[in-house]
């Protein structure tokens, strides 16, 4: 390790190798940051790691790591409480399924609840008492509009992206005046290889303009984050619009509108 690069802070996102995962990378590289780049394709992160060094003058490694393994997630928290340069963290990792939760298979629905609620809150806990002794942080976790709703074919998605969201919320609440802070992203659908890897037909029930772009995505979160903004970030006013109505919209009409999403899930 470069002098420059110890006294450079870190910034660690999970599910980095593609998507919003990327984005943030490429995006906290160019704001100075040395990464650790986390994900399961170790090829895709020394690739993208070897990129970003080159571009941006910084140190970015690779760390491959299953975080539905409790082994492997303790590793990674291991090294996050132990590198006092640890000053964003991103709690990127995550994937969706197709198809009704009777006919899934149990592992993988379990393996959801294991990367979206255990392995975000483990990793935000072994990076939160350095962060508060050094008066200094930011965690985000990518949650997702789904976590304001029910849908068929996404029951444990909802379930989980809403936990995240109500985990921030609470952790805000903890950490006020400490100088660590904790945001919530909620995207829409965003163009990413995320809908593909759950084999979700996107040109079924969702029109082209609800798309949004996940560098766009990810700058909203870094700005807000890095500037002071709310705990929960909806991205895109046809986004904040659409979660406005789904905190009042009448629960009939709610069905009707996720049973056509729904369509391409079930």
């Amino acid at each position: 390790m470069t002098h420059a690069s110890a006294i450079r802070p870190l910034a660690v996102v999970t599910g980095a190798s593609a998507g919003l995962g990327k984005a943030f990378a490429a995006q906290l590289a160019a704001r100075g940051f040395d990464l650790l780049l986390v994900a399961r394709d170790g090829a895709r992160l020394a690739e993208l790691g070897a990129e970003l060094s080159k571009r941006h003058g910084i140190v970015a490694e690779p760390f491959p790591c299953d975080l539905i393994k409790t082994d492997e997630v303790t590793r990674l928290c291991e090294r996050l409480a132990a590198d006092a340069r640890v000053s964003v963290l991103v709690n990127n990792a995550g994937f969706g399924t197709k198809g009704k939760l009777a006919n899934r298979p149990e592992r993988e629905q379990l393996g959801m609840l294991d990367l979206h609620v255990q392995a975000a809150m483990r990793l935000t806990y072994a990076a939160l008492p350095g962060m508060i002794q050094r008066t200094q942080g930011r965690i985000i976790v990518v949650a997702s509009v789904a976590s304001f709703t029910a849908s068929p074919g996404n029951v444990n998605y909802c379930a989980t992206k809403a936990y995240q969201r109500v985990f921030c919320e609470g952790l805000a609440m903890e950490l006020q005046g400490t100088g660590v802070s904790v945001q919530a992203l909620c995207p829409g659908f965003t163009h990413t290889e995320f809908h593909d890897r759950a084999g979700i037909d996107k040109s079924v029930g969702i029109p082209a303009f609800m798309w949004l772009d996940a560098d766009r995505v990810v700058r909203e979160s870094l700005d807000a984050i890095f500037g002071g903004g709310p705990v929960v970030i909806v991205p895109g006013k046809r986004y904040q619009l659409i979660v406005l109505a789904l905190r009042y919209l009448p629960q009939w009409v709610r069905r009707t509108l996720q049973g056509r999403y729904g369509k391409a899930r079930t």
